[in-house]
């Protein structure tokens, strides 16, 4: 349990630290930590899948595409407008409806009796690779064919072609 609270304490401490970081390049960073703490709190409910697929599609992926667009759009603190009183009174409430919320999430925590799987197997990978490739075979193969020609597609409308006389269409 123990384990358990101090990677609590880590997924808070560096999601505060996305919010407050005043470089974005360091958001993007904190955030990477944030969603590797949540992936051992998966290993930790003994959900391996969960945790393999945040881990290569979070952290992996989407974070380093956040990374290089950021590098790429060169963010200085004199070209961010300036926010208007609206914005941070919206962003006021809206702490104020989240502060509620974990407030009310707490007085029901303290109340109620925590849960126990009956399965042990529930999140393992074999369990669901048996499912996957048993029950829901078809569903399975058409996104393959549908994430296939999503990616032929892209791929085609990245190749540029050049004319003769060397302009691209």
């Amino acid at each position: 349990m123990s384990i358990f609270y101090f990677i609590a304490f880590l997924s808070i401490l560096f999601a505060v630290l996305v919010i407050t970081a005043k470089n974005p390049v360091h958001s993007v960073l904190y955030l990477i930590l944030t969603f590797f703490t949540i992936t051992i709190h998966y290993i930790l409910l003994n959900a391996q899948f969960l945790a393999i697929v945040n881990f290569i599609v979070y952290m992996g992926a989407i974070m380093v595409l956040f990374l290089f667009v950021l590098m790429l759009l060169n963010l200085n603190v004199e070209s961010e407008p300036v926010k208007s009183n609206i914005v941070k009174f919206a962003g006021v409430i809206g702490g104020c409806c989240l502060l509620a919320t974990l407030f009310g999430t707490l007085k029901l925590a303290a109340t109620s009796s925590p849960v126990v799987l009956q399965d042990q197997g529930l999140g393992l990978v074999k369990n669901l690779g048996k499912v996957l490739f048993k029950e829901f075979l078809l569903p399975f193969e058409i996104s393959s064919i549908l994430l296939l020609s999503a990616m032929v597609g892209a791929v085609l409308l990245a190749k540029r072609e050049r004319q003769p006389d060397g302009k691209v269409f």
